[in-house]
């Protein structure tokens, strides 16, 4: 397992937000797993609030970049945490830290934890 597997996940899920489309983001997440979004105050516990979180969040047209990434990885199980920026349509930006991580489910990694919170 090399680091840059584990960082072209961040791609992937930076292409899903390019689809516009919150059931190819939420297709990338375990069906149990945790988003900590960073928009929203709201935990979201599972695909259906998963995908309600990115129908808001990619409504502004978002594109991520990593500014730093670490990556980790302990057999079936990756961590991803840093820092990345989010452009949006209006041409705001949003840099925050984020961590995904990811399990390896026997054919794909899924990220079953993502925490994102905006810089102070």
């Amino acid at each position: 397992m090399k680091d840059n597997e584990i960082t072209a996940l961040f791609e992937e899920w930076n292409n899903a937000l390019q689809t516009g489309d919150p059931k190819e983001v939420s297709a990338l997440y375990e069906s149990d797993a945790i988003l900590l979004p960073t928009i929203s105050n709201k935990i979201r516990h599972n695909h259906e609030e998963i995908e309600d979180y990115f129908v808001h969040f990619l409504a502004n047209g978002p594109s991520g970049k990593i500014d730093e990434a670490n990556v980790r990885v302990f057999n079936d199980t990756a961590i991803n945490s840093g820092v990345y920026t989010f452009t949006f349509e209006d041409g705001n930006t949003v840099t925050a830290r984020f961590t995904y991580v990811y399990r390896w489910n026997g054919n794909r990694w899924m990220i079953v934890e993502h925490h994102s919170s905006q810089m102070p």
